[in-house]
């Protein structure tokens, strides 16, 4: 059964990635007949075939093919086959079996000679690293994998395009800069050459978007995928010491940061004879290389990357805490580098032990690197700081700290108390107070403390335990706590969360059809008597979201309440999205009005797709039937990543074709999925490709979900009828359930019929009609129109006509919070176009 099953998928990949299956197959076939496999080409053949300055320079002109089939040993064969294959998987369909090949060997030959020629012209001016990468032979077809995928990446979705090229060439740079070989070099420039193939290649080729100018957009991307980005660069800053490390003979020009990470094993009982009789010279050498030899230092060496890649991982999530370690961190990383350094300085060059190796430029990169490194991936953070504001459960971090503050003390007495009760198993036993000296070093990396000489070193098991694994057993707890930390859910119904407070109020008492908005990250509560407010407080204004949270009749005392409640605090009041109801209540205290959005309500009981008006409907319901398009309920958080995958995909390729990042505030993205009591319908075709994805929030009275309000809408570019497929389908389950109503939201700046025009509507008729081209709210009500829903108004309601500027201000802030200078030119310049039909 097991092997009925498989086949299927054998034949199907098969037929996605011919070329490339059989590209590999040959490169296997002539590793095995040459002997590559497992230890490298013999030195004989790695002659005859390899490219590289020397054997262009002796007249093999056909080195940068005959390398291609030729993969190096049995890693190089595993490392070269994954990309082949996984770039034939992603792309071998879309771009076609001649160019693949052309980009294969195209990107490959290209790359090669560009990077042959920038060695030999290093090498011949003097250069000591493009000298060491001149003098090497190198095979394999990887730089050819990595141009076709790069290239090939301009025909896919904006999400993937940007997720493989950052990936890539962070990858292929940083193995350039840390590792520093011929092989690496190779590797960049057929990478470069694929991204620029990639526009003239493949032009023509079809997108899969359904317009010609979905690929070549390159706009932001959106808040969650942005976290991505910025956390795959805050990784590659942890891990490239690592790769120099591993390296065999790293030669790169990061390729020094190797020091703080690599750790030598001497013994100690050898260290201490030899310091007995040897020059000091020798000792200090030994000695620090004992300091960095062992299980203990090898993990305390990687401290730093650990807590980082921790880091990495929450910055993913949007952590605010992540961007505060994250800056924390790498300042104290750099403030490490720059006490190494002056240490370096000041001690004279035939006692360095660890950086007495690396002479000239390459100790002054040494030296500087190590603190500028780190400084840099701060200064990121700070200028993304406006993308990390998700925080964790209230008392998160102060539990945390209580753990770690446990943990020092626990680990401190025993490397005091215990490396006293030891002190014979050191070389030199030391005292209560030199173990209190010391003390401070067992918490830092080893790496930093390569030319500190130290006052003991261990000899016994104890003292080993004590010296080496003090410092690892506080930093692991550390990681472990704020990793936990990183990916724990806010609590509900936590008696001390204003958040949770608020959304059991909602469940239990209900509000407007927009409630479950108030649940989303940002806002802030006012309680009152049975009733809260939520809202947001921006430039002096309290701006709500939709109505109170509570029962009908306690609407009145909660807009009076939360009124009295900003004018204590200097603040202004602004309702927003509220109903005729909180309207009317504000009306009755002399507040002003004007209509901001037109919410469409479909009632549920007895709703059947019949007759003319609904052709529409029934049309794009017959059409996914016969597509074999089924709709399938989805908890996000839960779902499984082929799906998940997909829906961010297609949000991130909205997102770009707009060129400016996604609105919030009464707009869902991404993040606002990830709720259990969220419900998620996906249009998935026979072959589990996601064409659609809408999202419905709870709506609830009396404790009990009486409808459902639509949030998240996207659809995959080129694909006709998805959406109405799928809010038909999701109409159809709630009324099956027995829910009253169907939401599909309000569609902000646009309006059924044209309201009184006074000063403030026209503004907003005319920002309206402005942003048509850009975010499309009228023709969204317009399609809304095909579900015949009934029509609510929803209204700002505010005090003072004054503080109307602030008050618009706000607004604008909150639907799109993180809008930059090049962005808002954007968007001005976007607004300028004329809408197109349809």
């Amino acid at each position: 059964m097991r092997a009925a099953l498989v086949r299927p998928g054998l034949v199907r990949f098969g037929r996605r990635a011919p070329l490339s299956i059989a590209f590999t197959a040959v490169a296997v076939v002539v590793g095995v007949v040459s002997g590559s496999i497992p230890d490298g080409p013999p030195a004989d053949v790695l002659d005859a075939v390899g490219t590289g300055v020397g054997p262009l320079s002796a007249g093999h002109w056909w080195s940068p093919l005959s390398a291609v089939p030729f993969w190096g040993g049995l890693a190089g064969h595993l490392a070269t086959a994954a990309l082949v294959l996984g770039a034939g998987l992603v792309a071998e369909r879309r771009v076609g079996a001649v160019r693949t090949a052309a980009l294969l060997l195209g990107t490959q030959v290209v790359g090669t000679l560009v990077a042959v020629g920038l060695i030999a012209a290093g090498s011949a001016a003097g250069g000591a690293w493009a000298g060491e990468m001149a003098a090497q032979t190198a095979v394999g077809g990887a730089p050819g994998a990595v141009g076709f995928l790069l290239a090939a990446s301009h025909v896919l979705s904006a999400l993937w395009r940007r997720r493989i090229r950052l990936v890539l060439l962070v990858g292929v740079v940083m193995l350039v800069a840390y590792s520093g070989e011929l092989t690496d070099a190779l590797l960049l420039c057929g990478a470069l050459a694929g991204l620029v193939a990639g526009p003239l290649v493949l032009r023509r080729a079809d997108t899969g978007t359904g317009t010609g100018t979905g690929p070549h957009r390159t706009g932001a991307p959106s808040r969650s995928e942005g976290r991505v980005l910025v956390a795959l660069l805050v990784a590659a800053s942890a891990v490239g010491p690592v790769v120099a490390a591993v390296a065999q003979a790293p030669i790169g020009p990061l390729s020094v940061l190797q020091f703080v990470v690599l750790s030598p094993p001497p013994d100690a009982a050898t260290v201490q004879q030899i310091c007995a009789t040897a020059a000091t010279d020798v000792c200090r050498s030994l000695q620090a290389q004992l300091r960095l030899s062992g299980i203990g230092p090898a993990i305390a060496s990687a401290v730093p990357v650990l807590l980082l890649l921790v880091t990495a991982e929450g910055l993913r999530r949007g952590r605010r805490a992540a961007w505060v370690v994250g800056i924390a961190m790498d300042l104290l990383l750099a403030v490490l580098g720059l006490l190494l350094a002056a240490q370096v300085a000041t001690t004279p060059a035939e006692q360095l032990v660890v950086y007495g190796g690396a002479p000239g430029a390459r100790q002054v990169l040494a030296l500087v690197l190590p603190p500028l490194l780190p400084l840099a991936v701060a200064v990121l953070l700070v200028l993304t700081r406006a993308r990390f504001a998700v925080r964790a459960p209230s008392g998160t971090y102060r539990r945390l700290g209580l753990v770690a503050a446990a943990a020092f003390a626990v680990v401190s007495v025993l490397y005091v108390g215990g490396g006293a009760l030891a002190a014979g198993g050191f070389d030199r036993p030391p005292g209560t107070g030199e173990l209190l000296a010391d003390l401070p070093l067992r918490f830092l990396p080893p790496g930093y403390l390569g030319e500190v000489e130290p006052g003991f070193l261990p000899q016994d098991l104890v003292a080993t335990l004590l010296f080496e694994w003090t410092g690892v057993v506080f930093w692991l707890v550390v990681a472990v706590g704020l990793l936990r930390s990183f990916v724990a859910a806010r609590p509900e119904g936590a008696s001390d969360d204003d958040a949770g407070r608020a959304r059991e109020l909602l469940r239990t008492t209900g509000g407007s059809h927009l409630g479950w908005l108030t649940t989303w990250p940002g806002h802030v509560y006012w309680f009152g008597d049975g009733c809260a407010v939520a809202h947001r407080v921006i430039g002096g204004v309290a701006l709500t979201t939709g109505d109170p949270i509570g029962p009908a009749d306690a609407r009145a005392s909660a807009v009076t309440g939360f009124a009295a409640h900003c004018a204590e605090r200097g603040l202004t009041p602004a309702f927003y999205s509220v109903t005729e109801d909180v309207r009317a209540v504000c009306a009755g205290l002399g507040w002003s009005a004007v209509q901001v959005a037109e919410e469409t309500v479909v009632p549920l009981p007895g709703l059947a797709f019949t007759g003319k008006r609904w052709q529409d409907v029934r049309s794009a319901l017959n059409r996914a039937t016969k597509t074999g398009t089924t709709a399938e309920w989805i908890s996000y958080r839960h779902a499984p990543l082929a799906l998940t995958d997909q829906v961010r995909a297609i949000s991130e390729e909205w997102v770009v074709d707009k060129g400016l990042p996604e609105m919030g505030f009464t707009l869902g993205g991404l993040d606002e999925l990830a709720d259990d009591e969220v419900r998620c319908l996906v249009a998935v075709d026979a072959d589990r490709t996601v064409h659609g994805v809408t999202s419905w929030l709870p709506v609830h009275e009396g404790g009990a979900v009486v409808g459902w309000t639509l949030d998240f809408m996207r659809r995959r570019a080129g694909t006709h009828g998805v959406m109405e497929f799928l809010i038909a389908s999701a109409a159809q389950t709630f009324r099956d359930e027995g829910a009253q109503f169907a939401s599909l939201s309000g569609a902000p700046l646009a309006q059924l019929e044209p309201q009184q025009a006074d000063g403030l509507q026209r503004v907003l008729d005319w920002a309206g009609h402005a942003l048509e081209p850009v975010y499309g709210f009228r023709s969204l009500l317009a399609f809304k129109a095909k579900f015949q829903p009934r029509y609510e108004p929803l209204f700002l309601s505010y005090p003072d006509p004054v503080a109307l500027p602030a008050i618009g201000v706000a607004v604008g802030r909150a639907y799109l919070p993180g809008l930059t200078a090049r962005q808002s030119a954007r968007l001005v310049a976007r607004m300028r176009e004329r809408p197109t039909a349809g």
